[in-house]
């Protein structure tokens, strides 16, 4: 106690400024209230370099303003402060901003394709840790093309309309108290003798196989679907007597298989770290237009015929030109940032964010030795990025065509893998064996990206609305079949109808789902609400025109305005517009 009231005579306040700013120049920056102790001979002769001299001396040519002594005072302000403030300093940091990042991006030889993002959250092929392994002279693997399968979106989905419709079968419905609408449809294979059955519900659809000895007469609907589903709790199932009832059966199981697809093109130059650096590109080089006519041909928007991906055709409101190309019977639209509107005084570009932050695969080009990073595109639907870069020229190659590229993949975490595997390493000298690996890879990412989470919800969403509205117009117009008058008229299956005539799109079917939704209301009884709320403008939204009609957009989105029946407005751009 005598020690601590003795040192608490020596000491005595005293003003001090602090010199020297980030980057080395020599200002003021703060002026502060110190304490320091007057017995300077019991202080050490040996000081520690402070965090302050790291950042007021950032090279050898700036020289400290302070007094040498003065660098023992700073060290005890900071650890006064922290006893003071304790974790209260945590909160107060702050990252370093991107020139710095560039600047440490630009040190050493090459860096490699894509860099994760600080708080996790997706996987990159090939990882890391193995490109200090890679070498453009090494030997290749993994370059066959006849392993580059493309993967089925739902390889059951045809089989109602393969072995089913070309035979005599029968449909059934019925509305489970637990598992909701049901549709059931039995076909009898007389040359095999088997029994051939599916069960749609809400989450999935069953089919099995059965055969007929099994049995020795002829199972139940109820029976059937039991051996499928033992939850299945209805008393019995209505027989479907419509006669255009294959046709909508069809076009429900077949909701999910689309034969076009819509892909986001990056062009990312040397420094380029940020979306607004990426988005704001103009010019397109020799190097990126000749890579661009790999994956296919440039084409004039007024008065394309083929699939169109949500660009406009009639007034090049997204563009004049833009990338297209026929791959194994798959059409393929890409949305080439350069070729969309540009905004002067808008950073964040909307007019090309809206198709690019709306589709769910992008390609990135890098020109340049900066890394890619996985989270730089803020977007709720984009889930994964391949990555190309060319890593050498070859010989007479001056004008930026041959060589190789090299290719890499991010992903979400919960995106699972998907083929063709990359080869080792992952450098591709022939170009129609890049066009083929990159197609395919790209087609296969989207596949595989509906597998995550958040598709997974919206996919049961949308499945379990068409389902309802299958199951109430069967059952409403078999009754109208039979002379029994319904409970109330059911206005035409547009949505199912909607997904036969092959518009496709995933997202694009979870609009119409909306619709038939509102069918099935009918359907089943249930009074609509009478006038509707006028909806409230989202924060950060704008206004669109489009066909005489009003919608909310914001980046990445747009909010569907709902009629006073319940109905969405025409003229919606989603995700994944496709017609």
């Amino acid at each position: 106690m005598e020690g601590e009231r003795r040192n608490e005579k020596f000491f005595h306040r005293k003003r001090s400024s602090t010199f020297g700013a980030y980057g080395g120049s020599q200002s003021p920056v703060d002026s502060e209230d110190r304490f320091i102790c007057g017995d300077e001979t019991r202080r050490q002769e040996t000081l520690q370099p402070s965090l302050l001299d790291a950042l007021d001396s950032p090279s050898s040519e700036s020289k400290p303003f302070l007094p040498a002594n003065s660098n023992q005072r700073v060290t005890e302000l900071f650890e006064i402060i922290e006893k003071l403030q304790g974790s209260r300093l945590d909160e107060q940091r702050c990252e370093f901003p991107l020139p710095l990042k560039s600047h440490l991006l630009k040190i050493g030889g090459d860096l490699p394709l894509i860099l994760p993002p600080k708080i996790g959250g997706y996987w990159i092929d090939p990882p890391l840790e193995k490109f200090a392994d890679m070498s453009p002279t090494c030997s290749h693997h993994g370059l066959d093309t006849d392993s580059y399968d493309i993967m089925e979106r739902d390889s059951e989905a045809k089989i109602y309309n393969d072995l089913f419709r070309s035979r005599y079968h029968h449909s059934f419905t019925a509305l489970d108290p637990s598992l909701g609408p049901l549709v059931l449809s039995v076909c009898l294979e007389e040359e095999q003798k088997r029994l051939r059955v599916i069960l749609r519900m809400k989450e999935c659809s069953l089919h099995g196989v059965f055969s007929v000895s099994l049995f020795s007469n002829i199972p139940s609907s109820v029976e059937l679907a039991r051996m499928l589903c033992e939850t299945v709790a209805v008393p019995r199932f209505e027989v479907v007597s419509y006669l255009k009832a294959p046709e909508l059966i069809t076009a429900f199981d077949e909701h999910r298989v689309s034969p076009n697809f819509k892909f986001g093109i990056l062009h990312q130059k040397e420094g380029q770290l940020t979306e607004q650096d990426i988005l704001s590109n103009n010019e397109e080089s020799e190097e990126f237009q000749d890579f661009v006519s790999v994956l296919g041909e440039t084409v004039k928007l007024q008065g394309f015929t083929g699939f169109r991906g949500g660009l406009d055709v009639s007034h090049d409101q997204t563009g004049s030109h833009t990338v297209f190309t026929s791959f194994h019977g798959r059409e393929v639209m890409f949305h080439v940032a350069t070729k969309l509107p540009y905004t002067d005084g808008d950073p964040q570009q909307l007019q090309r964010k809206r198709h690019i932050g709306n589709d769910i695969v992008a390609l990135v080009y890098q020109e340049g030795q900066t890394p890619f990073l996985s989270d730089v595109i803020s977007s709720h639907f984009l889930h994964c990025f391949l990555v190309v870069r060319r890593v050498w020229k070859g010989e007479g190659d001056e004008a930026g065509k041959g060589g190789g590229f090299q290719v890499s993949v991010t992903a979400r975490e919960d995106v699972p893998p998907f083929g063709p595997a990359l080869p080792d390493p992952p450098i591709f000298k022939d170009r129609s064996i890049l066009r083929e690996f990159l197609l395919t890879k790209l087609i296969n990412a989207e596949i595989s990206c509906y597998k995550a989470e958040q598709f997974s919800r919206l996919e049961l969403r949308t499945r379990s609305s068409l389902l309802e509205g299958l199951q109430a117009e069967l059952s409403t117009r078999s009754q109208c079949m039979m002379g029994v008058p319904p409970l109330s008229s059911l206005p035409a299956s547009e949505g199912l109808r909607g997904v036969s005539e092959g518009s496709g799109g995933f997202i694009e079917n979870f609009k119409r789902a909306i619709r038939v939704r509102s069918h099935s209301f009918d359907t089943l009884g249930v009074p609509k609400k009478i006038g509707g709320v006028v909806p409230q403008k989202p924060k950060n939204a704008y206004v669109s025109e489009k066909d005489g009609d009003r919608e909310y957009k914001t980046p990445g989105y747009t909010f569907p305005l709902i009629d006073s029946q319940g109905s969405e407005v025409k003229g919606q751009t989603s995700p994944q517009e496709d017609t």
